[in-house]
């Protein structure tokens, strides 16, 4: 690296850190003057307040608006190196355009990749905490009771259950339905009350009964007032808690996808959404890096002002166009990975447009 590169890219990391730091202070002072009297009155305690709360509310603050911080940075320290002629300088030295973006570059990739290990890793685990917290000091409520859950555990396999209570493990008008590979049912257990033993993993089920049709239709009808069955189902597939998808991470949120798509539920395409939107946002910081070299680079009159102005705009327009391409693939026809990738494509090719008609 030259000194040129070392002194571009500590500038892009401090104004970054620094605005960061700026923002994240006003966003936590209004945050705080909103929920302080839900803190009292909920009588949260205040190393939990610090700890649980803001410690883990930041990551995924950062994670979610790291694009916008990242082009105001770039604005405002390419701005003012454009005002104080350092830009022409480098450019009359003889180094071209072109070679003085790869610090840009440099320091776009190394917060590109900071933000994708955060937001695939980190941050599930800080929304956990931060979710539980809420539940009991902001919002005080626990969602602990379900009604009409219907899903597909396995191939050929549907449940039903019209009530499940999450704390005591019970579920009343259970149903379980099997059928072979021509959809014709070969077996049904229905149950009045289904309640889950921690003890030996098996379902105690109260009015039980059970009826089996063989190939031949023949059919087959037993009935029990209490059995423990294994029902090939767990509580954490009645308790929708358990299903929150900013909590997973990657891993677990691919696998959430796949047996979801198997269940034939409602909340693949959000997940899929929230899968492409970890992977393919980090990308925004690498083009909004070069929009933002690209506008500031040049001198005006407007100086840092005009830069700002600018930026910001075409940074809302970007954060308004990733918003409606989202709403277009939860609504609509277009694919979740297109509905994140769209935006990228059509910002990258302005930030080329731009980056080529920059002055030189």
């Amino acid at each position: 690296m030259l000194r040129l590169d070392r002194y571009i890219l500590a500038k892009y990391i401090k104004t970054f850190l620094l605005a960061l730091a700026l923002i994240i202070i006003i966003v936590i002072t209004f945050d705080l003057s909103e929920k302080l009297d839900d803190f009292l009155g909920h009588h949260a305690p205040l190393s939990k307040i610090i700890l649980e709360y803001y410690f883990n509310f930041i990551p995924g603050f950062v994670n979610l608006y790291s694009p916008l911080f990242i082009f105001i940075a770039v604005i405002f320290f390419t701005s003012k190196m454009a005002g104080n002629t350092e830009v022409i300088a480098i450019l009359g030295a003889g180094i071209s355009y072109r070679r003085m973006l790869r610090p840009y570059l440099y320091g776009s990739v190394i917060v590109a990749l900071v933000v994708l290990l955060l937001g695939n890793f980190v941050i599930p685990y800080s929304n956990r905490t931060l979710n539980e917290f809420e539940e009991n000091y902001v919002k005080h409520r626990k969602t602990s009771y379900y009604h009409n859950i219907h899903f597909q555990s396995e191939a050929g396999v549907q449940i039903y259950t019209e009530n499940y209570d999450v704390p005591l493990k019970r579920a009343s008008k259970f149903r379980r339905e099997v059928y072979d590979n021509k959809g014709r049912l070969r077996q049904r257990e229905v149950c009045d009350f289904i309640t889950y033993d921690t003890v030996s993993g098996l379902w105690r089920c109260d009015g039980y009964s059970l009826r089996t049709i063989d190939k031949n239709g023949k059919e087959n009808l037993t009935f029990q007032d209490r059995a423990d069955v294994d029902l090939h189902i767990t509580p954490a597939d009645l308790d929708l808690r358990a299903q929150h998808i900013e909590t997973m991470p990657t891993p677990a949120l691919i696998q959430h996808i796949q047996r979801e798509t198997l269940r034939g539920t409602g909340t693949v395409k959000q997940a899929k959404i929230e899968l492409w939107q970890r992977i393919l946002n980090p990308l925004a910081i690498i083009v909004m890096t070069f929009i933002g070299v690209a506008v500031a680079s040049r001198k005006t009159r407007g100086g840092i002002g005009l830069h700002l102005a600018i930026g910001i705009a075409i940074a809302f327009a970007f954060i308004l166009f990733m918003k409606v391409t989202t709403v277009f693939a939860t609504n609509g026809d277009l694919s979740p990975f297109m509905s994140i990738l769209l935006p990228q494509i059509i910002f990258g090719a302005a930030a080329c447009y731009l980056v080529y008609k920059a002055p030189k």
